[in-house]
């Protein structure tokens, strides 16, 4: 079998600025939704940048669901495919209010999405540069595009807040 020496890519455009911001803001308040429950504070919301029309928008639910699969990318991802009767959402977009954890962004690899913007970087988990950056690998047969910093001041400050309140109420029992 041959190899390629380089791997394909499919280069997508970033999603304009205003466009981001519009979905960040939606991402926002599913993350918001998410902290009210006890999950960690995370939204995303999945839609095709050539019409803007939604197809899945989806919040943390690791506790409520018993899943450490259950993030919102993985959860957005399942609906959005459910929704178009396809895995390969081929081109479509995703915003979420924090970078993506390795799982969350092979995943969105693997569904061949063509762009990821996330809010706030995540030093612990983040696989879109911050921790590691997967899509630096060889070998992969799909590129997508990554964005990060939409809204970031926001979305870093919920998840902050959300893990300050967590403390607390860790030492008052």
């Amino acid at each position: 079998m041959t190899q390629l020496s380089e791997p394909i890519r499919r280069p997508y455009p970033e999603v304009h600025p205003e466009t981001g911001r519009f979905f960040m803001n939606l991402a926002l308040n599913l993350a918001e939704d998410a902290a009210l429950n006890e999950e960690v504070p995370a939204g995303a919301v999945l839609f095709d940048p050539s019409t803007g029309q939604i197809l899945a928008q989806e919040r943390n639910q690791v506790l409520a669901l018993n899943d450490p699969t259950a993030h919102a990318e993985i959860l957005a991802i399942r609906a959005a495919a459910k929704a178009v009767g396809n895995y390969r959402l081929t081109g479509m977009a995703m915003a979420v209010t924090i970078e993506p954890c390795p799982m969350c962004l092979m995943a969105a690899i693997h569904a061949r999405l063509g762009v990821v913007c996330y809010g706030a970087p995540e030093p612990k988990w983040g696989a879109a540069g911050s921790l590691i950056d997967l899509q630096s690998l060889s070998g992969l047969n799909h590129r997508l595009t990554v964005t990060g910093g939409i809204l970031a001041e926001p979305c870093a400050r919920l998840l902050k807040d959300f893990f300050r309140v967590r403390r607390i109420k860790k030492t008052d029992h």
